[in-house]
């Protein structure tokens, strides 16, 4: 580590209230309020404004860009965040699609798991099963060690179908590679792909040119016999019994995740584009 990576890491570490964050903070709302027309998708506030710091290790540049990335992309992308309530994926939750481990990994990172085979694409589209992924980031990212270690997914591909991957245009693949990239206050520190069949390649190769160098080489593809090397990644006390853990079940932790999503629909309501029209 850098003389400069050890910089940012310290002020990565800074309470929110110390002369130094307060004096960042203060510094990239000057620039959104001097934005000639801008509108912005939340309140300016202290609490908003140190996530896109903390993504960008208090570089105030990279953080500017990434806000108005942030504000582009939720503006530009209606049919996935113009409304953020519950009830609109609610099929999705409750089939079990999505769980959030109840312990973070060793570098602090959250860890996401989404199960590709739960999403029926007869009921749902790409870009409802973008909502909940739309709708965990802007509840995690409200958590310090999350905005300082980031977050890691698991992507279980079993049961891909061509029905799945019909969904995803080059016009979907363009905007999940935004958010993996510079669209949103998020470190992506890993993305596990598990399960992954032949025809998933092809859909990968279609995000892929979007996606940045550092964003690639995150990327592992562990395939069907993943045991192993998904325990390489993951401590076996923190993951799901079902993926060779020792934790509690998926199922377990899709329905303490559902009922803390259902738990927080006012605040999504609030943030939902559509509430600011």
């Amino acid at each position: 580590m850098g003389p400069g990576a050890g910089m940012a890491q310290r002020l990565n570490e800074l309470p929110d209230h110390s002369a130094r964050v307060r004096g960042a903070v203060a510094e990239l709302r000057r620039r959104a309020e001097a934005e000639p027309g801008q509108r912005w998708p939340q309140p300016l506030s202290d609490a908003f404004l140190v996530r896109f710091l903390r993504a960008r290790d208090f570089n105030l540049d990279l953080a500017w860009r990434l806000l108005k990335n942030y504000q582009k992309w939720r503006i530009e992308c209606p049919e996935i965040s113009a409304d953020l309530q519950p009830s609109s994926v609610l099929g999705l939750l409750h089939a079990g699609y999505h769980g959030v481990l109840r312990s973070r990994d060793p570098s602090g990172s959250k860890v996401l798991i989404y199960r590709i085979g739960q999403w029926d694409p007869a009921l749902f589209t790409a870009y409802d099963v973008f909502r909940v992924s739309l709708i965990t980031s802007e509840l995690i990212v409200k958590e310090i060690e999350t905005q300082r270690n980031g977050v890691k997914a698991i992507f279980d591909l079993q049961g891909w179908r061509f029905a799945h991957a019909f969904q995803i245009s080059p016009a979907v693949a363009k905007k999940i590679a935004a958010v993996l990239t510079d669209s949103f206050p998020l470190k992506v520190r890993g993305i596990h792909l598990i399960n992954e069949p032949l025809f998933f390649h092809p859909v990968f190769a279609l995000i892929k040119p979007f996606l940045t160098e550092k964003i690639k080489q995150r990327v592992y593809m562990h395939g069907s016999n993943y045991m192993q090397s998904l325990t390489e990644h993951f401590p076996v006390s923190i993951l799901p019994q079902e993926y060779g853990g020792q934790g509690v079940s998926f199922e377990e932790l899709a329905k303490e995740w559902t009922d803390f999503i259902m738990a927080s629909a006012d605040y999504l309501q609030s943030i939902s584009l559509v509430a600011h029209e």
